[in-house]
Parts: C-alpha cells; sequence; structure tokens
C-alpha cells in the first residue's frame, strides 16, 4: 500500500487495502469508532496512520464475531493493550478453526455413512454442533442481535476469562443468599449492590435496558429451570433478585 508523507495512508489507500468502503469508513468516524489520525482542508480529507489500521483490524475481526458496531466500540474502549487485545482475538480464531474442524469431521463421518448404507444415532448425528437448547427462546425474547451479541462475546473469552465469569456468578449469588438470610428488603443498600454486581455480570454477554433487564428478572421465576437453578442456592431466591432487579432497574436503568 502507497505511503502518504509521515508514514499515512489517505482514505482510498486505506479502503483499497483492508477492503472496506470509503463510504464505510467515514461512517466509522461519524460513530466515533474509528477516528483519522487527521483530516485537512475544507473537505475533510482523512489520513490514518499505524494505530488507526490496527484498531481497524479489530474491528473486522470483532465484526466477524457477530457484534454490532455499539458493541465493539465498548470492547475497543475497554482494551487499552492493543497486543493483548489481538491476542484475545486470536484465541477466539483459533477456537473457531478448532470448533469447525470437529463438526467437519461429524459431517465427514455422516457421508460416509450415507454412502455406505449405515444409519447414524441422532447423538452421532449432531455431535460437535454445540447447540443451545435456549437459543430460540432467547431470540423470541430478545431479538436476534442480542443473541448474536451474546455468543460472539462469549466466542471472545479465553478459557481463564470464561472461567472467572463462572466464578462470578457463584460468588454473586452467594451474596444474594447473605441478603436473603438476613432478611434484608429489596431496596437495601446491600441488596441493591448485590443487584449491581449481577447486573454487570450479564452486561458481560449482553447490555439489558431496564426493560429487558425486567423481563429477565421475570424469567428467573416464571420459568421453573432458572428457577430450579436460583432454589439450589436458596430456596425462592429468584423471586428475591427479582425485587431487587425491579428498583434497580427503575431507579438506575430508567
Amino acid at each position: 500500500m502507497k505511503q502518504d508523507k509521515a508514514d499515512t495512508w489517505t482514505i482510498s489507500e486505506v479502503a483499497k487495502a483492508s477492503k472496506v468502503s470509503s463510504r464505510t469508513l467515514r461512517h466509522y468516524d461519524q460513530l466515533g469508532l474509528l477516528e483519522p489520525a487527521r483530516s485537512t482542508g475544507h473537505n475533510g480529507y482523512r489520513y490514518y496512520g499505524q494505530p488507526e489500521l490496527l484498531r481497524l483490524q479489530r474491528i473486522l475481526l470483532l465484526r466477524e464475531l457477530g457484534l454490532g458496531l455499539e458493541t465493539i466500540g465498548e470492547v475497543l474502549d475497554g482494551q487499552a493493550d492493543p497486543a493483548e487485545a489481538l491476542a484475545v482475538h486470536r484465541n477466539w480464531l483459533l477456537a473457531e478453526r478448532d470448533r469447525l474442524d470437529r463438526m467437519s469431521r461429524t459431517v465427514d463421518a455422516t457421508i460416509a455413512a450415507l454412502r455406505q448404507g449405515e444409519t447414524m444415532t441422532a447423538e452421532n448425528i449432531f455431535k460437535d454442533f454445540d447447540n443451545n437448547p435456549y437459543e430460540a427462546e432467547a431470540r423470541d425474547r430478545w431479538g436476534d442481535r442480542a443473541v448474536d451479541d451474546s455468543k460472539a462475546r462469549h466466542s471472545a473469552m479465553t478459557p481463564a476469562r470464561k472461567q472467572a465469569f463462572m466464578e462470578e456468578y457463584a460468588a454473586l449469588n452467594q451474596e444474594l443468599a447473605r441478603c436473603f438470610d438476613a432478611a434484608l428488603p429489596a431496596a437495601h443498600p446491600a441488596v441493591q449492590a448485590a443487584v449491581d454486581r449481577h447486573y454487570k455480570w450479564i452486561c458481560a454477554s449482553w447490555t439489558p435496558n431496564a426493560e429487558s433487564y425486567l423481563g429477565l428478572g421475570r424469567m428467573y421465576v416464571e420459568d421453573p429451570r432458572f428457577t430450579a437453578n436460583y432454589d439450589k442456592v436458596r430456596v425462592g431466591l429468584a423471586p428475591y433478585l427479582l425485587e431487587g432487579i425491579k428498583i434497580y432497574a427503575a431507579e438506575r436503568l430508567s
């Protein structure tokens, strides 16, 4: 790619090299997602340096993950070290490669069985397809974008981050249980602090607004599968959490 002065590239050069249209690059600029290194003249000629090109690379990687532009902005703003951020994205790419390899082997086995006239079990037909039994229901409740963003965020987590995610889930449930045992009202600062911790835990997967967060809390109570999970911690914990969510959503998210 031809360089402009001072190791910068014009918007047309960046568009050609990245295969991202100039119009899209300008849109990214308007969103504050990818600002040029400098702009000149009345026509606002844009020039990009290496930091901007590296940021664009990360944007494209996250787009491959299926994240929306708003979510990408949140992810990038939380990653100060470009090399560390790219290492996380690389881990996702390797994990995705391994997942596709496993799916490919399952398809190969299916082809071989069909050609040989053999019958496969249902388990072997869908082996390594990693379907989430709650996904269809989640799409009905919150839409494709929310579910796709959530799946992408989880795919981008390192194994250590996934472990920490589940440990935080267990820890916040224990904190809620302590509040429950103490019979603290839903509006109590300790309960609201626990609910805030729950909301931030949810935001690692998906960022709900007041309405959708309240809907999530109601699902914990109305869906016996979720209620049973909370009952394993304390019987009655799901409705207790819902009462806390009602106050939190009204005061913090409205």
